[in-house]
């Protein structure tokens, strides 16, 4: 059976860091992507809002996904999900999501899926690359960034962008038996050192 190839992204991104790339999704991509995020109980889901299941996908299924959330896009809106390249491997993905257009609020997100790039600044250049990218491109008043207290390394990460906790909802997270607070952090576009 042919498998069906799709036109991914309506526009291209490509931004190079120094040692990290963020870009565009293209067909190709999708099965590398899909191993990573769907493998057996994957390490970096019991870091990222583990408390919430991951939903099950085929890797067809994953494919029209990725398309489907490609095609919701607005003409001029920049793509909400980038992969972050390292030497040419894929090790993650940079995201964001309206969590009030209106107020010209977004929230960012991150997930680096393999745990050898891990503790090693690609988290943090990748988001600093990404949240730079969007304050130039859209007209943001603030970028926002939800995590959870038992993901300290986000917070730190968080901090050193110049985030600041902007709130703390306590015991809003069960996970294995165990209570965590919701974590909210932003930064305002007068805040942000535009590299």
């Amino acid at each position: 059976m042919r498998q069906r190839r799709f036109k991914m992204a309506k526009t291209v991104t490509n931004l190079k860091g120094v040692r990290v790339v963020l870009r565009t999704i293209e067909d190709d991509d999708i099965p590398a992507l899909w191993k990573m995020i769907y493998q057996d109980e994957p390490e970096w889901k019991k870091w990222d809002a583990p408390y919430y299941p991951l939903e099950p996908h085929t890797l067809d299924s994953y494919r029209s996904h990725e398309y489907a959330r490609q095609q919701r896009l607005s003409f001029g809106e920049p793509d909400s999900r980038l992969i972050i390249e390292v030497d040419g491997l894929i090790i993650g993905t940079v995201t964001y999501y309206w969590e009030h257009k209106p107020s010209l609020w977004l929230e960012v997100g991150i997930g680096i899926y393999d745990s050898d790039y891990w503790n090693g600044g690609y988290g943090t250049e990748a988001l600093s690359l990404w949240i730079d990218h969007l304050f130039q491109i859209l007209p943001l008043a603030r970028v926002g960034l939800t995590t959870w207290s038992r993901n300290e390394r986000m917070m730190r990460v968080a901090e050193k962008l110049g985030m600041k906790m902007e709130g703390r909802l306590r015991k809003t997270r069960l996970y294995e038996g165990e209570y965590y607070d919701s974590i909210r952090m932003g930064i305002l576009r007068e805040e942000w050192n535009f590299g």
